[in-house]
């Protein structure tokens, strides 16, 4: 049997966006009441019943959650740019290596906008989706 598991986690952070046109109202600085979501997918272990304990999920995100929460993102390395597609990647890197089954960051900028990362190789392409 196959199962997806989905883990959402919350971050407070300030960003502005340099490479935005002039006048854009993101090149300001501001901030966001971030929503993020892991979603792994895999087989579920007979013994356990499980794909993954969700603590080992949480685990993978604790130093994620510490680079990121209550900071300026421009100043992350490797955010220099940080839009929402670009902080989804930067996630992925951080967190697939412990977490085999990787199947999609969510980053959820406002209520009604996100941005999905699946991240699969030179394929990966950053979709943005709005919520209604």
């Amino acid at each position: 049997m196959h199962a997806r598991l989905r883990h959402e986690f919350r971050i407070e952070a300030a960003h502005r966006l340099p490479r935005v046109a002039e006048g854009h109202r993101c090149a300001r600085l501001h901030g966001h009441s971030f929503r993020i979501e892991i979603a792994l997918h895999g087989i579920v272990e007979p013994d356990s019943g499980w794909v993954m304990d969700f603590d080992r999920i949480a685990a993978a995100w604790a130093p994620v959650h510490e680079s990121l929460d209550h900071r300026y993102l421009n100043d992350v390395a490797g955010l220099d740019n940080p839009t929402s597609e670009n902080l989804a990647r930067w996630i992925w890197e951080k967190v697939a290596p412990m977490l085999p089954g990787l199947a999609r960051v969510t980053i959820w900028e406002t209520c009604e906008t996100a941005c999905e990362y699946e991240g699969d190789g030179d394929t990966a392409i950053p979709h943005r989706m709005i919520e209604r």
